[in-house]
């Protein structure tokens, strides 16, 4: 049978954060820090929503594009929090989550041979997406002590005359890095100088929780909003994982390539999630703001914890995740993953599911309950003494 599957396909991994949690779901007590998926329900009015939909038989097609009323929510919702103004008409499509929006914008821009400028550790999907799309990955590997920040020396080290494409990812999966608005002028200027387009994964916006200054996007930058692809969701911000609802936003021509993308692959996201998708806009906000403050007590609480039991880790401003570093015990990080669960039956995430500059760390997802995370912290503890015992021996 081997001979019928495309050979590009063959060469690409399973997820290594899919492992992990599988293992985990075959252990008795065991405590998963690995899955990136809120621990909230679904806000109930944002569920009465499409409730109700299902109720009024709105159980058909909608445009392939998405629900205008939805459309024209998300352009109210960017232009009022990140200063973004696109047309609902020409420059929105609504997606089944931002996974499907990374594909459609990689297939609809590359040609070939095209370089994409990635970062690394990243989300699990790029590369990937980049080789399926017969783009060639280019991955920067982002340091510890520049705080997993992308600066503007890497960048220009990294381009070639083949580059075409730059992703950000920020807040970042899985380092919980983010980017300033001083940060990104440094990397627009790049940019705009070697006539790149710019993949902007922002699904953690709403989820920082830096005081000095809120999240910006880099379309917000002179020049930048023409040659950006605008990628947010519903998934993180809203606890809205099992409804698949995600958008993109950009250049109109860019825009129609992706819309036909999806439409014959897809058709449309589904109906009822896109009339609950409407209420999480337009009345979701203080159900946003009430998660985030519990993921920040839940950030400070593991950076309290790491620096009690001695694991280095740069503070995190973005998503829900901390990336301890490990190295110290000489183990690589999936031998220390493996270990840990089998154990003291704590799953973690190998730094290495994200990029091979992952390698020495570890992600821990905080979307977890406080009383989760004191007593998988209990056993992190056991373990690490134990390693440090054998150190020693």
């Amino acid at each position: 049978m081997r001979s019928f599957i495309n050979k590009k396909v063959q060469t690409i991994k399973p997820s290594g954060i899919r492992k992990f949690f599988d293992i985990a779901s075959e252990m008795e007590d065991v405590i998963s820090l690995g899955v990136g998926e809120p621990d909230f329900d679904t806000p109930w009015h944002i569920r009465d929503e499409g409730i109700y939909a299902l109720q009024k038989g709105q159980t058909f097609y909608t445009s392939n594009a998405g629900l205008m009323e939805l459309r024209k929510a998300i352009t109210e919702t960017l232009s009022a929090k990140y200063d973004l103004n696109y047309s609902p008409e020409k420059e929105v499509l609504v997606t089944v989550g931002g996974s499907e929006a990374i594909d459609l914008a990689l297939r609809a821009t590359l040609d070939p041979g095209d370089e994409v400028i990635f970062t690394e550790p990243s989300y699990v999907s790029y590369l990937p997406c980049i080789q399926l799309a017969d783009g060639v990955p280019v991955a920067i590997p982002l340091k510890e002590e520049n705080e997993f920040r992308l600066t503007a020396e890497e960048l220009r080290a990294a381009i070639t005359p083949k580059s075409k494409v730059l992703i950000l990812s920020f807040p970042n999966n899985p380092t919980g890095a983010i980017m300033l608005k001083e940060d990104l002028e440094a990397i627009a200027e790049i940019v705009l100088e070697h006539d790149l387009m710019v993949i902007t994964d922002e699904i953690y916006a709403e989820l920082t929780y830096y005081d000095e200054a809120k999240h910006f996007s880099i379309a917000a930058l002179p020049g930048m909003l023409e040659r950006t692809v605008y990628i947010n969701g519903f998934s993180k911000a809203y606890a809205m994982t099992g409804w698949r609802l995600g958008y993109c936003c950009g250049p109109e021509e860019i825009m129609r390539e992706m819309i036909k993308i999806h439409q014959f692959a897809i058709m449309a996201a589904p109906t009822t999630s896109q009339y609950a998708g409407i209420t999480a806009l337009r009345n979701g906000d203080a159900d946003v703001e009430a998660m985030r403050e519990s993921y920040n007590q839940r950030r400070r609480f593991l950076m309290h914890e790491l620096e009690r039991i001695g694991l280095p880790c740069f503070e995190p401003f973005g998503a829900f995740y901390v990336f301890p570093n490990i190295s110290e015990f000489g183990l690589s990080s999936e031998e220390f993953a493996m270990q840990l669960i089998q154990s003291q039956k704590v799953a973690v995430v190998p730094g290495t599911a994200f990029g091979e500059s992952g390698e020495g760390f570890i992600r821990i997802s905080y979307a977890y309950s406080i009383q989760e995370l004191k007593v998988a912290f209990q056993r992190l503890e056991l373990f690490v003494e134990e390693l440090r015992a054998r150190k020693q021996v």
